[in-house]
């Protein structure tokens, strides 16, 4: 099987970058089957993803990082270069609402997601026998506000022997520590409905349904201290009118959260998302 590797990058802009990354990638024998490139005009940064195939003779992915070197360097480059095939190791943490974590469960099994699952965590027990079905390991690390410590402990004691590179909250419903979303900055997808801030709190579907709200939402972001406000990475609606009832509005919500949630973990595995300050830049 002919080898291929993704290149990502960042960096000040200025000219002669992809002239650069076209040229080193040319000289190890690569050859571009993708490349997506932005200038953020507003922060004056660039951002690049390229996905190439075949190394040269002797080449590997360690090589060919090692080659690229230089090149990063020259222009203070923040870089990676993957295994296009290598799967993100990825902790799915889940409270009651099974709705997301069954969806991603569905399309990992499928082959649709870049990524190996080492353990579901979640503070009650009710998705254990899903995870089962899936032959996943499954964590029930109960949340007290005075155990909060010791659980979030607990989680960063899996992340680190599992190795894990990704984590995300399929409705997991407790709010992460500040020091715990420093940590993990970059590394924490949450999902959540698009009401916010207008209805806060329980049962916010059933609020909306109150109000007669006519488009229902979702959006995926990451995890930052600052709740629910974190650099956004997909967002989507669906219309909904006065003949449904707060159920079918719920279930019009929990459709829309599993779609926004499962583009933006692809995304992420295939290496397309990018942190740029408050934002991200998705070369989807």
């Amino acid at each position: 099987m002919t080898p291929e590797c993704v290149l990502t990058l960042s960096c000040p802009d200025r000219p002669g970058i992809v002239a650069a990354v076209a040229s080193y990638l040319a000289g190890a024998e690569c050859n571009i089957v993708e490349s997506q490139q932005f200038d953020d005009r507003r922060t004056g940064r660039f951002f690049m993803r390229v996905h190439v195939e075949g190394l040269g003779a002797g080449m590997s992915t360690d090589s060919l990082r090692d080659g690229f070197a230089p090149v990063a360097t020259e222009f203070a480059m923040d870089w990676h270069i993957w295994d296009a095939a290598a799967p993100y190791r990825t902790l799915l943490m889940v409270s009651k609402f099974g709705h997301c974590l069954n969806d991603i469960l569905y399309r990992w099994k499928a082959g649709g997601l870049n990524m190996e699952i080492p353990a579901i965590v979640s503070n009650h027990p009710d998705m254990e026998p899903l995870a089962r079905s899936y032959g996943i390991p499954y964590h029930h690390i109960p949340v007290t506000a005075a155990t909060k410590p010791q659980a979030e402990a607990a989680l960063l004691r899996l992340v680190d022997d599992l190795d894990v590179h990704l984590v995300v909250l399929a409705r997991y419903m407790q709010v992460l520590s500040d020091p715990l979303a420093a940590r993990m900055s970059g590394r924490i997808i949450n999902i959540h409905h698009s009401f916010l801030p207008s209805f806060k709190g329980a049962k916010p579907y059933h609020q909306a349904f109150a109000r007669g709200v006519k488009l229902v939402g979702a959006t995926a972001h990451f995890v930052t201290a600052d709740l629910d406000e974190g650099p956004i990475i997909e967002q989507d609606v669906i219309r909904v009118d006065h003949r449904m009832s707060a159920e079918q509005i719920v279930q019009a919500g929990e459709e829309v959260e599993s779609r926004v949630l499962v583009r933006a973990l692809r995304w992420h595995c295939d290496s397309r998302v990018f942190l740029a300050g408050d934002r991200t830049v998705v070369f989807s």
